[in-house]
């Protein structure tokens, strides 16, 4: 009975967690000696705020940093602006988007599974392939950071090591791409004391084939500049200096501050995927999160449906580890569940591409979505719909009655 997660992101340290509360011996291997990576997904949407509170999590998780945005706003052709979404309009208190760097959400995460005597992290680890007998996956072999090697048995290994899954590649799983027609470039500006009054949002900028976002942090901005996919090289040789320039163009409220971005170094490419495997599992193994399914930022969904997935996975998957070993039956009971709510967020990924991007970084339109922004005014349910859709998933997950603990 034990189960052996590469890749300590959400989705693995979540399914850690609630695999540990369920009795069953678990070890997460991280391959990073801590989580302090900047321009990780931190994008918490109401369905895992929601999931703290059956978890038993709720008051911790809401006194973690963190900064509550509002709907999303877009300027409006001759002044003016609209939001574009409607979280403002959800049942309380799952009316909001919780800003949160993913290293607090991390350690959180961690510190609460520590919690569990059947629960174990092995930080600077690395699974670096897979143990079979008999056909079946049996393992892991794994390599720490001072270059020890070894192996590691486990009833199920689970591949949540994000979309460049090594556990993927060893088991000889390859996802079906789908086309994304841009990049994002991701940095921080200062946010100064008097703009910190009044309820946080997403703020765009848009130009003549590139846009931005500013999501409002507690004390920065953080801003994603959208482009062309294949523009890095272009962008850093033109240098930083033409790049402020950029910036103070179509956010021309950050243009008394884009002088902080002292080097192209300081901007971080995301090389945006969008990916699905046609099969999750083989005996023994099982991929969520990521590895089974790398998301655009659209939405910002990335995250969250990732520790649906792990919610899903403990909650099939807890009784047949008691039991002893899952069966190939058990492993494709997960995909069943999760993969119909991947396929829709994906497609309606694809969608906002085409409304929001596509447009905008081809040069055909140089402002705002305008004719879905008139449509969401007239026909308030499709606004309502979208953010919900959004906040919740398709189909939410709910934590199962042995992973539940009362509010501490």
């Amino acid at each position: 009975m034990s189960v052996v997660i590469s890749g300590g992101g959400p989705a693995g340290m979540m399914l850690g967690l609630m695999l540990a509360r369920a009795g069953v011996e678990v070890t997460v291997l991280e391959k990073h000696g801590d989580f302090l990576r900047d321009f990780r997904g931190d994008t918490v949407h109401a369905s895992t705020v929601r999931l703290m509170d059956e978890l038993g999590l709720g008051r911790k998780f809401a006194r973690l940093p963190q900064s509550r945005l509002g709907n999303l706003t877009i300027p409006l052709p001759g002044g003016g602006e609209f939001a574009l979404s409607a979280y403002d309009r959800l049942p309380a208190p799952y009316n909001y988007i919780a800003m949160m760097p993913q290293w607090d959400l991390l350690d959180f995460l961690v510190q609460e599974a520590q919690q569990e005597p059947t629960f174990t992290v092995r930080m600077n680890t690395e699974a670096t392939g897979l143990l079979r007998e008999g056909g079946r996956v049996v393992g892991v072999r794994y390599r720490t950071r001072d270059g020890e090697e070894g192996e590691l048995r486990a009833e199920l290994t689970v591949a949540a090591d994000g979309r460049h899954s090594t556990l993927r590649r060893e088991a000889g799983l390859v996802p079906r791409e789908y086309p994304v027609p841009f990049d994002v470039w991701w940095f921080r500006l200062p946010r100064h004391p008097h703009e910190r009054a009044g309820q946080p949002s997403i703020v765009p900028g848009f130009g003549t084939g590139e846009m931005a976002l500013s999501l409002t942090r507690d004390e920065y901005f953080q801003i994603g500049y959208f482009k062309p996919k294949g523009s890095d090289a272009r962008l850093r040789a033109e240098g930083v200096e033409r790049f402020r320039a950029r910036i103070a163009s179509i956010l021309p409220q950050y243009a008394d501050r884009v002088d902080q971005l002292a080097a192209m170094d300081d901007v971080h490419m995301l090389d945006v995927k969008l990916n699905r495997l046609d099969r999750w599992y083989v005996d023994g193994l099982l991929l969520i999160g990521d590895a089974a399914h790398a998301m655009s930022p659209a939405g910002g969904v990335g995250i969250n449906l990732a520790i649906q997935d792990a919610v899903a996975a403990a909650t099939l998957l807890a009784e047949p580890l008691r039991r002893g070993r899952p069966t190939v039956a058990a492993l494709a009971r997960v995909q069943r569940r999760r993969e119909w709510p991947t396929v829709v967020m994906q497609r309606l990924q694809r969608v906002l591409h085409h409304v929001m991007f596509i447009p905008t970084l081809t040069g055909r339109r140089s402002g705002p979505p305008t004719a879905f922004a008139t449509l969401s005014r007239r026909v308030p349910a499709v606004q309502v719909a979208l953010t919900r859709l959004l906040a919740l998933g398709p189909r939410s997950e709910h934590a199962p009655d042995f992973a539940r603990r009362p509010a501490a």
